[in-house]
């Protein structure tokens, strides 16, 4: 459990990097669980300030043997593997990373991702099969609006371009579909979706 020295470190060691947990007023701090809830009801700046607290506040600490790696999750968790390697391939792209704890009874995603004083909330969605997108897709509705698909497998790059988008035009809070793909990195938001020649585009990045 991390003490209030441990939490002061922290939010010093982020000020000197990006000045992120700089905030006019000590804010309060509940408990995760109670601030990870919060997050369904608050949207723009807010939404990224509950962010902001939840790192700095949160009872994260540095995964052993990794670089730009905080874990609020234990390394019992079924789970733990497969984030951590989806982890390492977000820090791979110069994102800090911090893995979320998943408290009985709340819907939570998996990781906050900081970059460039930028904090966004993903929920992870491993594709280690053909044909399993859409239910992948559709499991995060409620989590989060951004979803990281880390894809293990080979995967037609048509299908996949129509099950980002029929995801998008079934949820409406949609706002980002992140995919690392070996050392690929896309990002699909609803504005790629305007253009007229997606899919010939969302083929070439992927494939290429």
């Amino acid at each position: 459990m991390n003490t209030i020295e441990d939490y002061i470190k922290e939010r010093e060691r982020l000020e000197e990097e990006d000045g992120s947990c700089f905030m006019a007023e000590e804010p309060s701090w509940r408990n995760m669980a109670d601030e990870l809830q919060e997050l369904h009801y608050l949207k723009g700046a807010q939404f990224v300030n509950q962010l902001k607290l939840i790192v700095c506040y949160g009872e994260f600490h540095s995964v052993e043997g990794e670089s730009d790696i905080f874990s609020a999750l234990g390394a019992q968790s079924p789970d733990y593997d497969n984030l951590l390697s989806a982890a390492r391939k977000a820090v791979e792209h110069g994102y800090r990373v911090y893995i979320l704890p998943n408290p009985k009874g709340i819907r939570t995603a998996d990781f906050i991702f900081v970059r460039k004083g930028v904090y966004k909330m993903f929920d992870l969605k491993t594709i280690s099969g053909q044909n399993s997108v859409d239910n992948r897709l559709s499991e995060s509705i409620g989590q989060s609006n951004r979803i990281l698909l880390h894809m293990t497998v080979d995967y037609i790059s048509s299908a996949l371009a129509r099950s980002i988008k029929r995801y998008f035009e079934f949820n409406i809070e949609a706002r980002e579909v992140l995919i690392f793909k070996g050392k690929k990195h896309l990002s699909i938001t609803r504005k790629s979706l305007e253009d007229s020649h997606f899919y010939q585009t969302f083929m070439k990045r992927y494939n290429k």
